[in-house]
């Protein structure tokens, strides 16, 4: 009885063990409820919205007669970087986007795609997601490139305690904000504006500017950039 009894209680202490082991496995393979899993067609779609940046950026800066020195000065962005991105040898993050726009002086929708004629439709599956350099701030486009030259539309989700700092947009650029869940904490020049779902801000977005996020999990919200005319 004695030796049976040992024998059962090795047998527990093993099962114990091992489940020891496993419960951190099984938590690393479980899915984060706090943003979906990346589509496997992501990288397909990055390397094609690649190209289209490589052939607009190209096209633009010769049309302007700007030499990469010249647009390197311009948009504060190195001329080592913007070769690598216009020789489509490196995929822009959502920041050099918008410091190359505001180089050329151009909508940042005109870099990720071509100018249509008559009626444009973006499916919700051909929208090309743009992320910040960290990965915490993600931007999906809600229109068409080429629908306006004056307006864009965006969706945001920014992480969970995360802070993204943006750069001044072109003179004359306009933002409008709609928090649609979690809370925001707007920073424009010296100003502190504190958003909760359902509110609303339009704000000069020619000025140094950043999004905060001091909520416990991802916030959501709409941008809509006015362009100058």
């Amino acid at each position: 009885m004695a030796a049976r009894k040992q024998d059962e209680q090795g047998t527990k202490k093993v099962r114990a063990a091992k489940s020891s082991v496993d419960a951190p496995a099984a938590r690393e393979k479980r899915p984060s409820r706090e943003r979906p899993l990346a589509s496997a067609g992501d990288d397909v779609g990055a390397a094609e919205m690649g190209r289209r940046v490589a052939e607009q950026l190209r096209e633009r800066r010769r049309a302007r007669g700007m030499s990469l020195d010249d647009l390197a000065r311009a948009s504060g962005v190195s001329r080592a970087a913007l070769s690598q991105v216009e020789t489509h040898k490196s995929n822009p993050t959502l920041g050099l986007l918008w410091k190359i726009a505001v180089g050329l002086g151009v909508p940042m929708s005109e870099l990720i795609g071509a100018q249509r004629s008559g009626a444009a439709v973006l499916r919700r599956g051909d929208a090309q997601v743009l992320r910040s350099l960290d990965g915490k701030l993600e931007s999906r486009p809600l229109t068409p490139a080429g629908a306006s030259p004056f307006v864009e539309l965006y969706e945001l989700r920014l992480s969970a305690r995360s802070t993204h700092s943006s750069e001044a947009h072109a003179p004359g650029t306009r933002e409008l904000v709609v928090v649609l869940t979690g809370a925001l904490r707007l920073r424009v020049a010296d100003e502190v504006h504190e958003l909760a779902a359902g509110d609303s801000i339009a704000f000069a977005a020619d000025h140094p500017h950043s999004y905060e996020n001091p909520s416990a999990s991802e916030a959501r919200y709409h941008n809509v950039i006015v362009y100058d005319r």
